[in-house]
């Protein structure tokens, strides 16, 4: 018998019969978001259509499937049957789903959502009391091509001030019957010259006219003149209030690009022009157990930067581990100082940037380097290998770019011996006494990481940073194929990732509630019991006292 197929049949419409495998994603992904603690953040104006939830797990199921475009994750809620079923078949169009994405309400229930997950995986033992910190460069949605570089900035505004001084010379010498003598002129009062500019023309019109008569007329040249000089001082001005707003945009970075003004030019891995700086941010995480802990968005690129300012917010959100875990890009006097100042109890294993490179028989053998000559600690100098005696001198201090202030001991040489003769080798080839500067805080805090990271226990966390941090990295890029940002602005780059940083912990809390059914099998068997599987009749369990249930009477979004 054949089946009956009638496109036209009547039927009764019964929204989302099907219901996912139980141990599908989607059950993770519905259980975390109806377990948040929803508070009303839009209590005015037009009633919601679409509730937050469903956009959240909507967004959160798009992204684990690699769809980042908005159009996309429309087209997705209406074609894949695990969606609709996430939705209960609402289907929000590409702006609405584009609106959520970047509000600042999708940005909180981001934060505490993340923030509930780290303290329900603290209380199950799921992750441990360490910090593995990583970063990595993700391409901004910008044009690669435009550009504004910070010391072009400045040589171009030194260029542009150059041609205003001579300018502002010859207006002085053609105009100085009409301008007073004690007025102000310079390139920062470039606006007062071009509004004085605009009435002399309007003098010279009326003068022009009462004269219009003579010929040759004096009036009009000189108003052909200073049309000229008015039509320069303009351009002037014009590109003097760009470079004012290229620096305020600019700030402390060195660049950044034109479509995108929060992006800095960053050299990526995934550069297939050849070591060519691209627009992009800094991410910044920390793992633990390959769980997404924290995540931060920088604009600098460099990593040592980024670590005193990530490591407060991941404190300010209780989610920062007794012990900090970081490669050597992140060793620094600066972040050791902070930590072991701002954070007691707390323990880094931070290598520094030539900790490898002082174990290697090159490195020791090279008697230009000070940490190979002989130290007297009671009369404080130090002695190279040609004898030659350095004797304390001075402290200096050294102020960085970023403000940054560190302590050196400075050394000179003796250049003469107890006979009164100089002493060839205490002098440089210019004939000058030989100096050296040691940090004594930075020595302390290498010494201090080569003792800890010596230490087997140490050791093996730290080589554990790899398979913890670099598998997030791995799964984002070559997983998600998240690899370039959709959206432009650092708040809006922030919520972005954000979500598919979220999704990975979902995925990686399936892999873990899988693992650990297996092994209740396993362990069943062993003990002599009847083989049967341990599911969950409501995954809502693994979330019990994750977060509190979701208010009721929650608007529409």
């Amino acid at each position: 018998m054949q089946t009956h197929y009638n496109m036209d049949q009547l039927v009764l419409d019964i929204t989302t019969a099907y219901v996912p495998a139980p141990d599908h994603v989607v059950h993770h992904i519905n259980d975390l978001v109806e377990a948040m603690d929803y508070q009303v953040l839009y209590q005015t104006g037009r009633p919601r259509e679409f509730d937050p939830r469903a956009m959240m797990k909507l967004v959160l199921f798009a992204y684990l499937r690699g769809n980042f475009s908005c159009r996309r994750i429309a087209q997705f809620a209406e074609e894949n049957i695990n969606a609709m079923w996430l939705t209960q078949e609402q289907k929000p169009s590409y702006r609405t789903i584009a609106r959520f994405v970047v509000s600042n309400e999708a940005q909180e229930i981001l934060q505490s959502s993340l923030d509930s997950m780290v303290q329900f995986l603290k209380a199950h033992g799921l992750i441990d009391d360490v910090s593995f910190i990583d970063g990595t460069k993700i391409l901004a949605n910008a044009n690669k091509y435009s550009f504004v570089w910070n010391k072009n900035t400045i040589r171009y505004d030194e260029l542009n001030r150059t041609q205003a001084e001579k300018l502002i010379a010859e207006i002085k010498q053609a105009e100085a019957e009409a301008f007073a003598a004690n007025q102000v002129f310079d390139y920062d009062h470039t606006d007062e010259i071009v509004a004085r500019l605009e009435n002399r023309k309007e003098e010279l019109n009326v003068e022009v006219e009462a004269t219009k008569k003579v010929s040759p007329n004096p009036a009009r040249q000189k108003r052909r003149a200073n049309q000229g000089r008015l039509g320069k001082m303009k351009r002037i001005k014009e590109k003097r209030d760009r470079h004012i707003q290229e620096k305020e945009i600019l700030g402390e970075r060195n660049s950044y690009s034109k479509t995108d003004h929060d992006a800095t030019f960053m050299h990526v891995k995934e550069d297939p022009m050849g070591g060519e700086a691209k627009p992009a941010y800094n991410l910044q995480i920390a793992t633990s157990n390959q769980f997404v802990t924290g995540y931060a968005i920088f604009q600098n690129p460099s990593d040592i930067r980024t670590l005193v300012p990530f490591i407060r917010d991941l404190a300010a959100h209780d989610a920062l581990g007794h012990t900090i875990v970081a490669d050597a890009g992140y060793g620094s006097e600066i972040g050791y100082r902070t930590i072991e100042d701002e954070f007691e109890g707390h323990t880094a294993l931070i290598p520094y940037g030539t900790m490898l490179k002082e174990n290697s028989r090159k490195w020791r053998s090279d008697d230009s380097k000070v940490m190979n000559w002989a130290y007297h600690e009671l009369d404080d100098y130090y002695e190279d290998p040609r004898g030659v005696r350095f004797n304390f001198h001075r402290y200096v201090k050294q102020v960085d770019a970023y403000g940054d202030e560190r302590q050196f001991k400075e050394y000179q040489a003796e250049d003469k011996d107890e006979n009164g003769k100089t002493i060839p080798a205490a002098l440089t080839k210019g004939g000058r006494r030989r100096q050296i500067k040691v940090n004594p805080s930075w020595e302390y805090f290498k010494a201090q990481m080569r003792e800890r990271l010596s230490e087997p226990k140490n050791a093996m966390i730290y080589a554990q940073r790899q398979i913890d941090a670099e598998t997030v990295f791995g799964n984002l890029k070559a997983y998600l194929g998240f690899k370039r940002f959709t959206v432009r602005g650092i708040k809006k780059v922030k919520n972005q990732i954000g979500f598919a940083l979220m999704a990975l912990n979902m995925k990686k809390m399936a892999e873990v509630r899988r693992s650990s059914s297996f092994i209740f099998e396993i362990q069943g068997q062993k003990s002599g019991q009847v083989r049967k599987s341990r599911r969950f009749s409501n995954l809502a369990i693994i979330f019990e006292g994750f977060c509190h249930a979701p208010e009721a009477g929650l608007e529409d979004f």
